[in-house]
Formats: C-alpha cells, structure tokens, sequence
C-alpha cells in the first residue's frame, strides 16, 4: 500500500514534526498566472464553470509552492445558483442574488439541481489525475447559516442582519431554508467525493455574528448534521469544520460536531486552543493573513509561535482567513521554508 498523504494522515489523528500546509484561496488574485487567466473568462461564475480554467488554478498554487493539498476552485453559492436562485458577481463588489425577502422567497427556490454543477464534477476529475501522489485533494462548501445569510441578504453585508432579522421573524421559513441547505450540501458534497476530492472543508464564514441560541440553531446543528450524514454514507472521508469567529465554542464544538478537523480563525490563542481540546484533535491555521503581507521578522514570529503551540499534536498549518490578494509571493516562498525549515 502507497504511504498516506501527510495532510490525510494529520486529520486521522497523526503528529508530524513538520505539519502539513495549504492556505485557504491559495488558488487566487496573489497570482500573476491566476490573473491572467481570470481575464480570459467572461464572468467569475462561468470561470468557476469552465473545467479547463477551474482546474488550471487549482493547480496553479502546487505547481509553485508544492503546498500538501490542492483544494477545488470554486465558490460556496453555486448551491444556490444551482437551487434556481439568481447569482452574479460585480467586479469589485463581490456576490450578488436576488435576495429572498418573504417566507414566500423560500418555497419559490427549486430543487436542488446537482447537474447543473457536473462542470464542478469535471474540474475535479480533470484535477485528481494531474495532482502530484502526494498532494492530497479538498473539496468544500459553505455552512447553511454562511449560504443562507447571502441569500436572504442578496449580497455580503458587514454583520449580516438581514439574515438574523429573518430568522427572528420568519423563523420556521428560516428552519425550511437551513433544511434545504443541509441536504444541498451534504449531495453536493458527496459528488464531490465521489469524484475524487479527498477530504471536505465545511466553511462557517459568519457564525461568529450569532448570539448562543442563534448560533446553536443555525451553525452547530446544521453542521453537526452534516458531518454525521456525510460520516455514515462516506465514512472514510476527513471533514473539516472552520467555524470562524466561534472562538469560544470551540472545545464545545470539537466534542459535538464529528469532524475530523479543526479550522481555527485569525483570533483564536493557539495555546488555548490546544490547552481546550483533546490532544488527538487536528486543529488547523492559524497565521493572521496580514502578517504574511508584512514578511520579514514578523512573519517568522508569527509563524515560530504557531508552530510552538501545536508541536507533539496532529495540526494542519494555514491561515486564519484566506490569503489576500495584496500578499507578496515572496513572502509564500519565506513562510513555506519556515514551516518546512528549509
């Protein structure tokens, strides 16, 4: 038998003395060959939808950095673009949906219409061939309540209100919406699997904005459902839960939800969190994205104290937040060699 990929073996519970890495949108605008690529495509869904582009960049980043995993290009509101919804993207802007205002907004979304992702499907298989052996293979989606939030919204906004007002309001239309984006998810996620991504990442981008009665109805429960159904129909699959902003959650969390790993955000103590949690639990991140675009003696601080933290423990070196366009690729090369103690 070929020997378990670091990252693989990291999430069923191994100690490395030299973690893993990968960095969350390490596929993105920090690369000069990304960029150009990306003014190829007419628009960023259709980038998302064309296999030969998506698998290009989810390439582009092993290629140059060899980091331990690829993870899918992508975006988490192709769920629901595929659930009838309509989803565009302003240059500069970000996301734009159609928002969903009423109880009434909800039933009128379609069936959730796996097919209209298959380029995803494609982009996946087209990458899992190329991939170096050693290289292991994330697909993800969006948390309901992170999804939900930008569909009743119509767009992100900075605390994400309109989603909350909703749920207070219309709280068993809310419950339907979150229902529907469970299921969702859990397909899309096991086609994902099916074709051949290796471990999945659930990202809870928002579930920080929640109060605790919120936040266990519309983060925890939800995920904790996932992670079991994806758990009983593809066991041999690691999930990743990033809750992000659920700082003081996570020892809760790590007990309840079933994954395999632990996304940590940019605020979170590291030696907390490792004093919080079991020691066979891999916990990932957490370099704060802005240190890296400062560099120099900073960036190996930062980069030094991480590694002490976690040391002796199953972890999975990343970013507390996704790597910003702005970052100097010189400071990737610097924080690799650090990591790897090149």
């Amino acid at each position: 038998m070929s020997e378990e990929k670091r990252l693989i073996s990291a999430l069923r519970g191994k100690a490395h003395d030299v973690p893993p890495m990968w960095l969350m949108r390490q596929a993105g605008r920090y690369l000069p060959e990304y960029r150009e690529l990306r003014s190829k495509a007419r628009s960023f869904l259709d980038f998302c939808y064309t296999p030969s582009m998506a698998a290009e960049v989810t390439l582009q980043p092993v290629r140059r950095f060899h980091f331990d995993a690829a993870i899918l290009f992508s975006d988490i509101l192709v769920i629901p673009d595929a659930m009838g919804q309509t989803v565009s993207f302003e240059t500069g802007e970000g996301p734009r949906l159609d928002p969903i205002e009423t109880p009434e907004g909800v039933d009128r979304l379609g069936v959730f219409d796996a097919e209209k992702l298959s380029p995803v499907f494609e982009t996946i298989d087209r990458v899992k061939s190329a991939l170096p052996s050693d290289v292991a293979f994330i697909g993800f989606c969006g948390a309901p309540w992170t999804v939900a939030s930008y569909m009743i919204a119509g767009k992100g906004t900075p605390d994400q209100a309109p989603a909350r007002l909703f749920a207070f309001r219309h709280r068993d239309a809310f419950q339907k919406l979150i229902d529907r984006l469970v299921e969702a998810s859990v397909d899309y996620l096991i086609r994902q699997i099916d074709a051949g991504v290796e471990t999945v990442q659930i990202f809870d981008s928002w579930a920080g904005v929640l109060p605790a009665n919120e936040f266990e109805s519309w983060c925890a429960a939800p995920i904790t459902r996932m992670v079991a159904a994806l758990k009983e129909k593809r066991p041999g699959t690691p999930v990743i839960a990033f809750v992000r902003g659920a700082d003081a959650q996570l020892p809760g969390l790590t007990r309840r939800l079933g994954a395999d790993g632990y996304g940590l955000d940019t605020a979170l103590d590291a030696k907390w969190a490792v004093a919080e949690t079991a020691s066979s639990v891999c916990l990932q991140g957490n370099l704060d994205p802005l240190a890296l675009i400062a560099g120099g003696d900073a960036l190996d601080r930062e980069v030094d104290a991480i590694l002490a933290a976690f040391a002796g423990r199953p972890h999975i070196f990343n970013l507390g937040h996704g790597i910003l366009p702005q970052t100097p690729i010189d400071n990737v090369e610097r924080l690799i060699a650090r990591v790897r103690r090149a």
